[in-house]
């Protein structure tokens, strides 16, 4: 635990959505900030209550509470199309919300000194605004940036792929057509702020996401280095790791059992989230298993949809394991390419076969390929075969495996936690001991 160099101790509101993938940075991050001697909030949805009171913290319900989506297959599907996945989230899943949303945080926000956002808390910079608090805006995937340097892959438009390396100059064109189109997707955030007496912010859910108190991205830099177009002062912090649902939960005995009964399995997985919406991924893995006679994990949730018809005993089926412990003992993951499941494949030092599904996901498989430590299967064409060749590919190259290893060294150089606890502390105690000082421009 960190000393706390603190007369009085900050506090600090944090706020997300999503995922698990998005949620347990914030619980990192948020532990972080109390083993420092400060107060931490953590508002989000009702569904994560448990998890957010099991990990020491205090927990705010905001609406939405997305308990409802995720058992909605239908509600998944859409939110999981690749091309028009990213905008229902938006548009059909937080911002109706907004009002509620901005009311819920109301109370914790005015007690607190800092105010932490996501990409989905689009009630935060309004809400910063009217109390006079300053705020940081946090990313986990840099495919939220759309830099005219280092420009993102977009999912459901894979097209996109052949202009890439046409140049900032066309970048700069794509990024400003990209920007008129989701510009309207802020109505409802300027229809707030319209009520609330405040100018309307020229794009809410893009670059107004963006603080002039200051940005964090919370993704090591072997995904992305600074370019000339990011926002002032965001800086990569490196992954804040954070992957138990309670204290001290590890591997079931059963699966322990499994992993030293033979060699390193391969795990199969699509997060916490687009588990929701597998559709065949199971099946044609389960395919992929009994060809290749190699030993597998296969992590389905709670969906029974899920679930192998015909068991094999070179295959273990669980709902859920933490991959911080699984990762490190497999020959490789093949997954949807999440955030937070990156991260832990690539401090975990094993390969990866990305199955991209939708919103960052194509961006970060991309990054990660082409650091030499994964290939990439579409989801339109993840079938048994494919899956066969490339993870023999994989498994049989040395210089993926090097590749991993160098990768891996450098997280475990890095503290994702530390660092972004640090930055949050000095804009909390600039603004505290600059008596509501306007931030520089």
């Amino acid at each position: 635990m960190c000393k706390n160099f603190f007369v009085t101790p900050l506090k600090f509101l944090l706020n997300t959505f999503g995922s698990l993938g998005d949620l347990h940075p914030y619980i990192a991050v948020g532990q972080g900030l109390r083993d420092r001697g400060h107060l931490v909030t953590l508002a989000t949805s009702e569904a994560y209550r448990a998890r957010v009171e099991g990990a020491g913290l205090n927990f705010q319900a905001i609406r939405p509470d997305i308990q409802g989506l995720a058992g909605s297959p239908g509600a998944m599907e859409c939110a999981y199309h690749p091309r028009t996945g990213s905008e229902y989230i938006m548009r059909r899943v937080f911002l109706p919300y907004l009002t509620s949303t901005y009311s819920d945080l109301v109370e914790p926000a005015r007690q607190a000194d800092l105010l932490v956002g996501h990409p989905l808390a689009f009630a935060i910079p309004t809400l910063a605004e009217v109390l006079g608090k300053p705020w940081v805006s946090v990313i986990l995937q840099p495919v939220v940036i759309l830099s005219a340097w280092d420009p993102p892959s977009v999912s459901g438009a894979p097209l996109l792929e052949v202009f890439r390396k046409c140049g900032p100059g066309f970048w700069r064109v794509w990024g400003r057509m990209a920007r008129a189109i989701v510009r309207k997707w802020g109505a409802p955030v300027n229809a707030l702020r319209v009520g609330l007496g405040l100018k309307d912010l020229r794009n809410p859910v893009l670059d107004d996401m963006f603080s002039p108190f200051g940005n964090q991205g919370w993704f090591s830099p072997v995904m992305a280095s600074p370019q000339p177009d990011w926002p002032v002062g965001l800086s990569a912090t490196g992954f804040p790791f954070y992957d138990k649902p309670e204290s001290g939960e590890g591997l079931s005995h059963d699966l322990e059992r499994f992993l030293a009964e033979g060699e390193p399995p391969v795990v199969f997985t699509l997060g916490s989230s687009a588990v929701l919406a597998a559709g065949t991924f199971f099946h044609e893995s389960v395919l992929a298993v009994q060809k290749s006679g190699l030993r597998a994990v296969l992590l389905v949730g709670s969906d029974p949809r899920n679930q192998p018809l015909h068991p094999d005993a070179r295959i273990f089926v669980a709902d859920y394991a933490p991959f911080s412990e699984l990762f490190g003992r497999a020959a490789a993951v093949v997954h949807q390419g999440g955030s937070g499941t990156t991260a832990q494949a690539l401090r975990a030092g094993v390969p990866s076969v990305f199955v991209p599904y939708s919103h960052d996901q194509p961006d970060n498989a991309r990054r990660v390929a082409s650091l030499g430590a994964a290939r990439i299967i579409p989801r339109s064409k993840y079938r048994a075969a494919r899956i066969v060749s490339e993870l023999r590919s994989l498994l049989s190259d040395i210089s993926v495996k090097e590749n991993c290893r160098r990768i891996a060294q450098q997280l475990a150089g890095e503290d994702g936690v530390r660092t972004a606890c640090e930055g949050l502390e000095k804009v909390a105690m600039q603004f505290r001991d600059g008596a509501n000082r306007s931030p520089e421009k």
